[in-house]
Parts: structure tokens; sequence; C-alpha cells
């Protein structure tokens, strides 16, 4: 059952989000107003060495108030492609250049609302080049093992949809 954008008109827009209401018409011909953020893309970095640990921030989110492990991640600027913009957003938050990135996994987190597409890339090298630049973005920056992931979800302390989809595929890949 498809439902049809009929259009949208602009309520709001900033750098970080366009807000419109959608003309939605339902498969039974009824319509209805639906808001629709459009939203850039966003770029994960995650790195993992050969003891399989992986990169995280513990950050503390303002909106929803909790603390949590991430994947270095951020949006992507004018000009910058995805594999780009991951590797200089793990640089500025972690003060770790990635090796050769590959593409992990692509999500749109809430396409009830959104067309956020976040794009995780991974790499099996890292080199520390220094502090990072955005040290203000987290608490900590560790190397936690993959292995403790499942049990790091379970508890709540990774809880970010895009981190968790992640990590639970590199597990996957890397055998654990």
């Amino acid at each position: 059952m498809r439902w049809k954008n009929l259009g949208e008109k602009p309520v709001h827009h900033c750098k970080w989000f366009k807000l419109n209401l959608a003309n939605v018409e339902l498969p039974d011909g009824r319509h209805l107003d639906h808001y629709v953020l459009r939203q850039p893309p966003v770029a994960l970095c995650a790195m993992v060495d050969d003891e399989d640990r992986v990169l995280l921030l513990w950050r503390h989110r303002f909106i929803t108030d909790r603390y949590g492990w991430e994947l270095p991640s951020g949006g992507v600027e004018e000009g910058e492609s995805l594999t780009e913009a991951a590797a200089r957003e793990a640089e500025e938050e972690t003060g770790w250049r990635p090796g050769s990135l590959t593409p992990l996994l692509s999500l749109v987190p809430n396409p009830g609302l959104s067309d956020n597409l976040h794009v995780v890339f991974w790499s099996d090298r890292a080199e520390h080049i220094g502090d990072p630049v955005d040290a203000f973005e987290s608490d900590a920056v560790e190397w936690v093992p993959l292995a403790k992931v499942p049990d790091l979800v379970a508890a709540g302390e990774i809880s970010l949809a895009n981190t968790v989809a992640a990590l639970l595929t590199l597990c996957r890949i890397r055998g654990l």
C-alpha cells in the first residue's frame, strides 16, 4: 500500500535540516498533512585494530540526556564525498586517522519522519595523529573490544541506532 506525496511546502530551514509539510494521499484516497524532515547525509567511521577493538566516543546527548558509546560521525560538507566526511570526522573527533575505508552499511534511522541517510565506513587500520580537534564532543575516546558490544547494547551503553547496527555488523564480519 503506497502513500503518495503530492507536494511539500517549506515550514522552516537551517543548515541542519529542512522541515516541510507534505500533502499525502493514502491508498484509500484520503489526504493528510504530514511533517517531513529533509536532512543531509551523515557519515560514520568504524576503526578496528588487530585486537578486534573498535574506537568509540563516550558522549552525552543533551536532547535525550543520556550518555553512551558512539562511532565518530557527522554531516557531509559541501563538495565532500561520504568517504571523505567519515575520515574527517574520525580525525577531528578522535585524533586517529583511519586507513583505507570500506563501505559497511547504509541506513535511514527514522523513515516515518526523515529522509536522513546514514552511511557507515570501516577500516582495519588507524594511525594516531594527535589530540582530537573536536575534543568538546566527547568525555572519552577508547578502544573497546568488539566482543563486548552485545553486552554494552543490552546494558543500554550503546543505544544510538547507527552505532548499534554498525557494531553488530562488524561483530558478525569478524566472527565474534
